[in-house]
């Protein structure tokens, strides 16, 4: 029988050799658990913030926050101002403000005194100078200001700083009650106003912002040195100006070098009833707020959207005198029943700025103008140079106003591969430098444009219920100019792969997708 004695060579051996393993050995190293506080309308702020002893107050929480912990909000009613202006950390973390799991807190600005914070603004929650946060979760509602000199926001964020996220929210009822163009409200405005050091690497996504009154602002926007951002599968509706909007030129860096909302991605969001109609600041019937606008902004990505009723779809232009908005792809977006127009490039005027170097991909334009202003599927203003439009299905309403261009002013670049319609016993119009052409041949020949378009119906599978989707014998399938990924993206609207079987459909979908 063989024997399980170790033997005195073994033994020597593992008396060197286990020493030496300790030696050598990795540390233990105790992972501290993460650090939490919660805050509950039944806590109390001597407590130490525990889920049986919470804190009474969200201010009080962050105000003692360190990277790496997470307040967790509990539900009910919060009548505060709320500033964070503490930091986490790449290595240690987020400082994480969120809403308890299943439960919803509301930060209540009905019964809010007016409180100034950066810049003159009144919100309900300010982040400023403050990198590696997040807001998470909240319902934030209610603020108010009568004031020309105060401005309401939900969420503002300012000065500089990175890695800030602002996610599934629900942002309402914030407002201006000022007659004048004068009065502004947000619901989420970012405003990088350093330089060089910018607000970079911003994420806004899930949230919804509805039933904002902003006047002369925006419901969703970036102003000044803000860069590398993602305003992703938010939802914005039935607001009295812009949905979202991204800004250059307007003084908000102290730098203008840095004064351009650049580098960034507007994709997956859904904007609808946007209207300035009845807001004071527009005059009476001032149909001039865009679903998405692009007002000075720079190398920006604008796809994969749905908007619709607003009086602008989507716009890229500038507002300021020789000053341009540039290399914007809108691509993949879905553009129907707004009001004044679909897709608009170049300034209002000549004496506005204008547009520079866009390209408007594989968009579905459907119905828009619906006021029957004159302005039709696509509007070329003033000031707009070396924009491209190609593989668009482009179908007007009943005025049949495919392209308006807003004269000699305007030089718009190229149209080919589009796919035009217009309804059964419509006469078609492309308006073109002080002309109007009423069949594709003769748009063509003057112009020396669409030299691979095509005016047919495009077959839509379902436009009156808004499926937008074309039948499998659409002359819009594989038609489209072969493009590479980088300008059409790898996805459509619906999120289905772009290029497959070696041709590009016209329009927001493809159609062979699986």
């Amino acid at each position: 029988m063989k024997s399980t004695k170790p033997s005195t060579f073994g033994m020597l051996l593992a008396g060197i050799a286990l020493p030496l393993l300790r030696a050598f050995a990795f540390p233990v190293v105790h992972v501290p658990a993460p650090l939490v506080r919660y805050v509950a309308p039944g806590g109390s702020n001597t407590n130490p913030g525990t889920r049986l002893r919470p804190f009474r107050t969200i201010s009080f929480a962050l105000r003692n926050a360190v990277p790496g912990e997470t307040i967790f909000v509990r539900r009910g009613v919060y009548a505060e101002h709320v500033e964070l202006q503490r930091s986490g950390s790449a290595a240690r973390g987020y400082i994480t403000l969120r809403n308890y799991p299943g439960e919803h807190p509301i930060i209540d600005g009905y019964r809010l005194r007016h409180w100034l914070g950066s810049l003159g603004i009144d919100a309900l929650i300010a982040i400023e100078d403050a990198s590696y946060v997040r807001v998470v979760g909240l319902e934030l509602r209610g603020l108010k200001t009568s004031s020309a000199n105060i401005v309401a926001a939900g969420i503002f964020v300012s000065g500089s700083g990175s890695h800030i996220e602002l996610l599934n929210n629900h942002i309402h009822n914030i407002s201006t009650s000022v007659k004048t163009a004068e009065g502004n409200a947000f619901g989420i405005a970012v405003y990088g106003t350093r330089a060089p050091q910018s607000i970079s690497d911003l994420l806004i996504d899930g949230n919804e912002l509805d039933h904002l009154v902003t006047g002369s602002s925006e419901s969703l926007t970036i102003n000044g040195n803000v860069q590398h951002f993602t305003i992703t599968r938010n939802t914005v509706h039935d607001n009295n100006n812009i949905g979202i909007d991204a800004i250059g030129f307007e003084q908000t860096s102290p730098n203008p070098t840095y004064d351009q909302a650049r580098d960034g991605i507007i994709s997956c969001n859904l904007v609808y009833n946007i209207s300035s109609a009845h807001n004071p600041a527009y005059g009476i019937n001032g149909y001039g707020a865009d679903g998405i606008y692009v007002d000075g902004g720079t190398r920006i990505v604008i796809s994969r959207n749905i908007v619709h009723n607003c009086d602008i779809g989507v716009e890229m232009a500038s507002e300021h005198h020789l000053r341009f908005t540039s290399f914007i792809d809108a691509r993949s977006n879905l553009i129907f029943a707004n009001n004044s127009t679909g897709v608009s490039v170049g300034g209002a005027s000549t004496q506005n700025g204008g547009t520079r170097f866009c390209t408007v991909f594989n968009n579905t334009l459907y119905h828009n103008d619906s006021l029957k202003s004159g302005n039709g599927e696509v509007t070329v203003q003033y000031n707009a140079a070396g924009c491209r439009f190609a593989n668009n299905i482009i179908d007007a309403n009943e005025q049949g106003i495919l392209i308006s261009s807003a004269g000699s002013a305007s030089i718009a670049g190229t149209f080919n591969y589009n796919l035009y319609h217009a309804p059964r016993g419509v006469v078609p119009h492309w308006n073109w430098l002080n002309h109007s052409f009423i069949t594709l041949n003769a748009f063509r020949y003057a112009s020396n444009q669409e030299t691979k378009g095509l005016f047919s119906d495009p077959l839509f599978i379902n436009s009156s219920a808004d499926n937008l989707m074309v039948q499998p014998i659409s002359p819009a399938i594989n038609r489209g100019e072969f493009l590479t990924a980088r300008d059409v993206g790898e996805r459509d609207v619906a999120g289905h792969s772009r290029t497959r079987g070696g041709a590009i459909d016209l329009g927001a979908y493809e159609h062979d997708a699986p």
